[in-house]
């Protein structure tokens, strides 16, 4: 299999992580921004990160930040896989694992999911084969 192709598998691999990343983030935000009643599975320890200070930020839902980012990584890995250039993203899954393990000593279902989505989209990144040196003349 050659580099070229196995950069492809990648690219398309984690544009189909991000998609699962996408999903979770989208139903948090639409969640926060309705006020509907979120299924947690009867988790209390989803609502208290989900229903915490920490959730929101100047009144924004930090889910509609992960839900840009995944759409981010879905859309700069799709245009990867067909040969674009790969576009870094920055991740900030340790911060929100740190406010729900230390100040919250709560975690949420759909938060650990998209922190685990994250490591696999890091992993997958760091795992791509460096792309061939282009010669110049």
């Amino acid at each position: 299999m050659t580099a070229s192709r196995l950069r492809t598998i990648f690219y398309t691999i984690a544009a189909i992580v991000s998609l699962a990343g996408l999903a979770d983030a989208t139903y948090l935000t639409v969640q926060a921004l309705t006020g509907e009643t979120l299924v947690c599975g009867g988790s209390p320890d989803c609502f208290r990160v989900l229903g915490s200070s920490y959730a929101r930020i100047g009144g924004i839902p930090v889910a509609l930040a992960g839900t840009l980012a995944y759409f981010s990584v879905f859309s700069f890995a799709t245009f990867a896989a067909f040969g674009y250039a790969r576009a870094r993203t920055f991740l900030v899954t340790l911060w929100f694992l740190y406010v729900q393990a230390f100040l919250l000593h709560a975690y949420c279902r759909y938060c650990l999911f998209s922190a685990a989505v994250t490591f696999l989209l890091a992993g997958l990144a760091i795992a791509l084969p460096p792309s061939p040196k282009s010669s110049t003349t």
